[in-house]
């Protein structure tokens, strides 16, 4: 038997902002859904946080998730696991929202507890969010199960929470899990695998950060063992690099950028009505909002100049190598991780 495989959908995610709902909305439509139909898929693995919000989601949000996902699930047979974001409490599991909101939909079986379950010729260990109140019970699980797949929400140390960006205090160790098959996991959105264990990733994008990470959900085949990543080709981050010295931007498209957050990266600007004229074609073709990145580098008094725009993260581990600490600034640059990751949790 197949069954997909998907995770970290947060779809009351970004304030419940009907741009980013109509963008992922295209992917159930276009891509999931489909995908499911084609391949004769029944069966639905959630490894955790469907929804972003732990503590309230507005009505119409809600309204607009059970209308466009759930009620098209219900001829699936659905099993969720619970993530960090869909529990109240961080330390215990007791009150969460897919229990609250899901209680209509007999198809879904929501996991709170760590549970073995078959399919097909595998047996599956569901492990969601491990916190203070399940964590001698998970732990135990973990040691004893004789399953060949763990399908948990994990925090992992050694793995990529955004490229470039590696966790690697606080977590799991990998040797934990050395005696399964496979290893999947939601909770970092980025795709990533060492040994056994793979990071699967969400569907799509959410923050700048996860401008050009491939996304999209995987199929498992029961009978053949085999993982296969289905892509999500739809984009609603885009970076536009501008230069009216070696570009015409008169007659370039911008069709292209139509319901999408521009960021234009300034490389050279030597007509500021050309520029102003490009940009409002871009709010004319109906993008979502535009950010001007002004380089503010003389490439002429300086030729060999790189012109990279840094990430946040890069800034500020750039900014306290350069400051003059008393403090261990390998702890400093974990902790300033820390908080930017639970920063865009909340955004």
């Amino acid at each position: 038997m197949k069954i997909a495989v998907i995770t970290d959908q947060h779809l009351d995610g970004r304030k419940g902002s009907l741009a980013f709902w109509n963008y992922w909305h295209k992917f159930y439509n276009e891509i999931f859904f489909p995908t499911l139909e084609r391949e004769g898929i029944t069966t639905v693995f959630d490894l955790g946080d469907t929804f972003d919000n732990r503590k309230s989601m507005d009505f119409n949000t809600l309204n607009r998730i059970k209308t466009d996902y759930f009620d098209r699930l219900r001829g699936f047979d659905v099993h969720m696991i619970l993530g960090n974001h869909t529990t109240y409490y961080k330390n215990t599991s007791r009150i969460n929202s897919p229990e609250l909101l899901l209680e209509e939909y007999d198809n879904i079986t929501i996991y709170k507890d760590v549970t073995e379950i078959s399919k097909g010729n595998t047996k599956f260990l569901m492990l969601p969010w491990i916190n203070a109140d399940n964590k001698e019970q998970s732990m135990k699980a973990i040691e004893e199960s004789d399953a060949s797949i763990v399908c948990g929400h994990l925090e992992m140390n050694g793995f990529e929470v955004t490229p470039g960006m590696t966790f690697d205090h606080g977590g799991l160790e990998i040797p934990v899990f050395k005696d399964y098959d496979r290893v999947w996991s939601g909770h970092f959105h980025h795709r990533s695998t060492r040994g056994n264990i793979q990071y699967l990733g969400n569907p799509y994008q959410m923050f700048w950060n996860d401008y050009k990470d491939r996304r999209g959900f995987h199929i498992y085949d029961t009978e053949e063992d085999k993982l296969e990543f289905i892509e999500n080709p739809f984009e609603i981050f885009q970076k536009v690099y501008y230069n009216d010295v070696e570009n015409d931007y008169t007659n370039v498209s911008t069709d292209p950028y139509k319901d999408s957050f521009v960021k234009v990266i300034v490389e050279e600007k030597r007509s500021y009505t050309k520029f102003e004229d490009f940009v409002d074609k871009l709010y004319r073709t109906g993008v979502h909002d535009v950010k001007i990145v002004e380089t503010l580098v003389d490439t002429e008094a300086v030729d060999d100049v790189d012109l990279d725009v840094k990430d946040t993260l890069t800034l500020l581990s750039e900014y306290i190598d350069e400051i003059d600490l008393s403090v261990d600034k390998t702890d400093l640059k974990k902790l300033m991780q820390s908080l930017y990751i639970e920063s865009c949790e909340v955004v």
